[in-house]
């Protein structure tokens, strides 16, 4: 019996030590690391827990993982076999990592996943002078390794998460056909905004540090689950609009409607640069008070600027999902926005 306990212990030990890399006999090991491809940096553990009190707070079994660079035991993962649509953030700090499109199912027994959020995810040699660890790029959380070069998919990546490292946010937190709030759960909040095509709103809102996730749908109008074609019609009263997921402690209501005055043209009636129509006006639908008087505060600055603005700020009602297509089209297609640019306008 002791021997068979020194056995197991053994191989735990060593399991660890490898991590998301330790496959089953029948799992394919990954192609040879390119290094020179890859952008690496360095972190000091140290650096990762001396900022701790300003994070979540972790269990013992979250710590060992997330700030002490563990591995959990294979096919034990929450998130191993999600197929729900939603976002994957960071567990230490809120922030958004992957989204459910991105997840393959490897066989690993790790959650994987074939592309992060733009600029989310940090890679970094690993200490064993072999593998890349990958860790959350705003708190340096450890979330698990990089692989390239094993053609599961077409993007020939492999990211091997720990699924104690995350949390997932279901789409259906995100997106509503009925009554708007500005508070979730978790104590995250909503924010509603219109400047035109919402492609380029949705892309500059998903870069503001602190958005956990965005959609892009319709409001404002009158005829019920409205088809974009119908909205392009002008007979339906709906604004093309964002809605958007965002933690408060790591981003404000009012930075967000900064943003959004900052990335178009808040003086244009019915259009944004080539987007002519009702359903490309400027607009903020608030969910509360304190949102409707943040727009209107930052109305009146920029008034005080001399732009003559148009933006109208109006409480929210049914905000309603636009067809799939549309989702998160910029990080899809690889394109950039060609009716919004950003320009500071406040101090």
């Amino acid at each position: 019996m002791k021997t068979l306990f020194l056995i197991l212990f053994i191989a735990l030990v060593n399991f660890n030590s490898y991590g998301c890399s330790k496959k089953a006999s029948f799992y394919k090991e990954p192609g040879t690391q390119n290094f020179s491809t890859i952008k690496t940096e360095t972190m000091n553990t140290k650096d990762v827990i001396s900022d701790s009190t300003k994070y979540n707070k972790l269990t013992p079994e979250e710590e060992r993982v997330i700030l002490h660079k563990g591995t959990e035991m294979p096919f034990t993962g929450e998130y191993t076999d999600n197929k729900s649509a939603g976002t994957y953030i960071c567990k230490r700090c809120n922030a958004p990592l992957y989204e459910s499109k991105d997840k393959f199912d490897s066989h690993c027994g790790w959650p994987s996943f074939d592309d992060e959020i733009q600029g989310a995810v940090k890679r970094v040699p690993d200490k064993d002078g072999m593998r890349t660890e990958i860790i959350c790029n705003n708190c340096g959380a450890h979330l698990g390794h990089f692989f390239i070069g094993e053609g599961f998919t077409d993007k020939n990546t492999r990211h091997c998460v720990n699924s104690i490292s995350m949390k997932f946010v279901p789409a259906s937190e995100t997106s509503s056909d009925t009554k708007n709030s500005a508070a979730t759960q978790d104590g995250y909040q909503t924010a509603i905004f219109a400047s035109g095509c919402f492609w380029g709103t949705e892309y500059y809102m998903q870069r503001a540090k602190g958005v956990i996730s965005t959609e892009v749908g319709y409001i404002g109008g009158w005829k019920e689950n409205p088809t974009y074609k119908e909205v392009c019609s002008g007979n339906t009263g709906h604004a093309e609009a964002v809605k958007i997921t965002y933690d408060p402690k790591l981003i404000s209501y009012e930075d967000l409607a900064k943003l959004f005055f900052e990335t178009h043209d808040p003086t244009q009636v019915n259009r944004q640069g080539p987007d002519i129509g009702e359903q490309y006006r400027t607009e903020v639908f608030y969910n509360d008070d304190t949102q409707k008087e943040t727009a209107e505060k930052l109305i009146k600055q920029l008034q005080d600027k001399g732009y003559n603005v148009a933006t109208k700020v109006t409480k929210a009602g049914t905000f309603w999902s636009a067809e799939k297509y549309h989702q998160d089209y910029y990080n899809n297609t690889g394109g950039t926005p060609y009716c919004h640019v950003y320009k500071k306008k406040f101090d």
